[in-house]
């Protein structure tokens, strides 16, 4: 029997690990146990998500609660080896590129235990990013590189140095939509399929700059022609976008099914998340990122995405063609077929 360690360190890691759960739970010859590194109360971790995603609540929360780096990084290292102390476990997969993920790899590596990183590969080439720190050391200490997409697997298996350890098993966000897609729920809004724009916002850059967030929400409204923008945010983007009078419909966050069927009937998307441009890429919905960079390449060379960084004028363009219809054409990336999780499951049990 193969025990395997899940370790998640933000809410949309659920998203990803959800479809990793159910495959395991068909196997005779695994167990896992599910560790999520942060409060048992989180805020963003809302009633339904759970029973959205179709997979039980963590059986061991850390607690950590802090939005310093290192702090982060520091407690989850010490409560991970606590709790090693006393579990008996074969592989620890970690997934994207937090501090907490950075922590957990650091730690079992240092146990000896194997390491498997979920959605590996990916870089912005920025070392002023924190993320781009956590990225190299999580990769550089894997046992096992799952990558989503050609770009990331050859990024993955240059830097290994051997691409024996580099899998490239498909993008495993898809698992999940393909297995929600009849279950989404329209929210109890007053919007018909294909009238609306939705905008997302969480990237702290764009946030601190206000003047220039002004901007690009005005460039946006201007350009949507009188179509409604719904925009779900969190938090300080909440806030922010609140302050600032922005004639948009701002909603607090939606449960998980919610923004499904809320993004996948959108006119387009306006994001700062790769999720939601992946998950647009899928619902051949057109999609603009606001950033210079996409760690998934495919959703801008296949997909519906197209990145505008934080230029307001280009996004007052972008948005004129998403509205009009005259949208690039797009397909599926390769490997997108909802079998990631398989293939995962499938190369921890033989190796």
């Amino acid at each position: 029997m193969k025990k395997i360690c899940i370790v998640v360190g933000a809410r949309p890691n659920f998203v990803k690990v959800a479809p990793l759960i159910r495959t395991i739970e068909k196997c005779e010859d695994a167990d896992y146990e599910l560790i999520y590194t942060g409060r048992r109360d989180d805020p963003t971790l809302e009633a339904s998500l759970f029973d959205d995603l179709q997979m039980p609540h963590p059986q061991v929360f850390f607690g950590v609660d802090s939005v310093k780096l290192n702090e982060i990084t520091s407690q989850v290292m010490v409560k991970f080896d606590h709790y090693l102390d006393f579990a008996h476990i074969d592989v620890v997969i970690v997934v994207d590129d937090l501090a907490s993920t950075m922590a957990a790899a650091i730690t079992a590596k240092k146990r000896g235990i194997k390491v498997a990183h979920l959605v590996a590969g990916t870089r912005s080439f920025d070392m002023s990013m924190p993320k781009e720190v956590n990225r190299l050391v999580i990769d550089a200490l894997s046992d096992y590189l799952f990558t989503a997409g050609v770009r990331s697997n050859s990024v993955a298996s240059r830097e290994q140095g051997e691409g024996s350890n580099t899998y490239m098993v498909g993008n495993i966000l898809m698992d999940t939509l393909r297995f929600n897609q009849k279950r989404l729920r329209k929210p109890q809004l007053d919007i018909e399929e294909g009238q609306y724009l939705v905008f997302t916002l969480n990237r702290k850059a764009l946030l601190a700059d206000e003047a220039n967030l002004k901007r690009m929400l005005e460039a946006m409204q201007e350009a949507a022609g009188g179509l409604p923008i719904i925009a779900p945010l969190r938090g300080q983007a909440y806030e922010k976008v609140a302050t600032l009078h922005s004639p948009f419909s701002i909603l607090h966050s939606l449960s998980y099914l919610e923004f499904g069927w809320l993004t996948a009937h959108a006119r387009g998307i306006i994001t700062d998340s790769g999720n939601v441009a992946e998950e647009a890429t899928f619902n051949s919905v057109p999609c603009i990122t606001l950033n210079s960079y996409t760690e998934h390449q495919e959703t801008v060379t296949v997909g519906t995405n197209v990145l505008v960084g934080e230029d307001a004028q280009k996004l007052k363009e972008a948005v004129a063609q998403m509205v009009s219809g005259s949208w690039k054409k797009s397909a599926l990336p390769d490997r997108w077929d909802g079998r990631t999780a398989e293939r995962i499951v499938r190369i921890l049990l033989e190796k």
